[in-house]
């Protein structure tokens, strides 16, 4: 007696098929991207040609593995890149972001369809030489992007309302722009011990900055939620471990040939700190930051994809 075919034995039949090719009955489902990656590089080279190829290449992995950039830029977008940009030091001295994670992200927010992508800082040393010799003005504009120094006239008082400061004088164009990816190097500070994310965001205030040294975590993680980042990527290719945040010294550089993308600034900080042997909640601005709902200290909870690329 030939078996009646049901819906019901059409899907079991089919189940059962599948199953025993190792393959689900049933329809996948897309899969959420991640928040936060960190990619390393396996097989380190010297020279500097070397070090660029592996600069690009692990920014490129570590936003794909975000979603690609296109998470983050939509098209016409004008993009602000703040790199740190703050001294007077080539890229090997590890003082500022390297050149070749900044014109990669460039390119990235091009290929998104940014219709503009601006790159400053707010320099410590003179920038006439410090976007010249940290080779970011150079990358940046052969990436496409507009490289300026900041207009004195455009900071202006604002009222940030934080809980730790109430107002100061932010660069307006920074506020106002469509997307903000933060891009800072990983590196000692003889004041706050390490600069990350958070304390990047100095490049974009104004004012008696010095001001601010009394009280300077809480104050800059204030100044993180009134201009969040829609995109963190690290910059630890090279890292200054000592005499920051200018160095100068080569003794003080170590490479650690990593880069890692994030959209939690506070747990993209808290990361950073266990590069230099700090525990995630060690240092105030990341503390600060998470108390006002900027992110999670618990990075891990973030379950971040680990990339190694050679």
């Amino acid at each position: 007696m030939q078996r009646r075919i049901t819906r019901r034995t059409f899907i079991e039949a089919a189940a059962a098929g599948t199953a025993a090719m190792g393959l689900s009955p049933f329809p996948l489902t897309k899969q959420s991207p991640a928040e936060m990656a960190i990619a390393s590089w396996t097989s380190p080279g010297e020279e500097a040609e070397a070090i660029a190829h592996e600069a690009q290449r692990l920014t490129e992995e570590a936003v794909n593995a975000l979603g690609g950039m296109s998470r983050f830029v939509s098209p016409r977008d004008v993009v602000w890149v703040k790199p740190n940009i703050g001294w007077d030091r080539r890229p090997e001295q590890a003082a500022n972001t390297n050149p070749d994670v900044v014109a990669t992200l460039i390119r990235l927010c091009f290929e998104a369809g940014a219709s503009e992508v601006k790159v400053s800082d707010n320099p410590c040393n003179d920038e006439r030489r410090t976007f010249v010799r940290s080779g970011i003005k150079a990358a940046a504009e052969a990436a496409g992007a507009d490289v300026f120094f900041l207009d004195r006239r455009k900071f202006r008082r604002m009222d940030i309302g934080g809980q730790n400061l109430r107002s100061w004088e932010l660069y307006v164009d920074y506020v106002e722009c469509d997307k903000r990816i933060n891009v800072p190097i990983v590196k000692h500070h003889s004041l706050t011990q390490m600069t990350l994310a958070v304390k990047n965001l100095m490049g974009v205030v104004g004012g008696n900055r010095s001001q601010l040294h009394q009280n300077l975590g809480p104050a800059m993680a204030d100044v993180a939620k009134f201009v969040p980042s829609d995109l963190v990527v690290m910059d630890a290719v090279r890292v200054l471990t000592g005499n920051g945040p200018q160095g100068g010294s080569l003794r003080d550089v170590e490479r650690r040939d990593m880069v890692a993308a994030g959209t939690d600034t506070v747990a993209m900080d808290a990361f950073g700190s266990t590069l230099f042997g700090y525990e995630p909640d060690h240092f105030t601005s990341t503390q600060a930051a998470a108390a006002i709902g900027l992110g999670t200290i618990d990075f891990e909870s973030l379950n971040p994809v680990r990339l190694d690329v050679s």
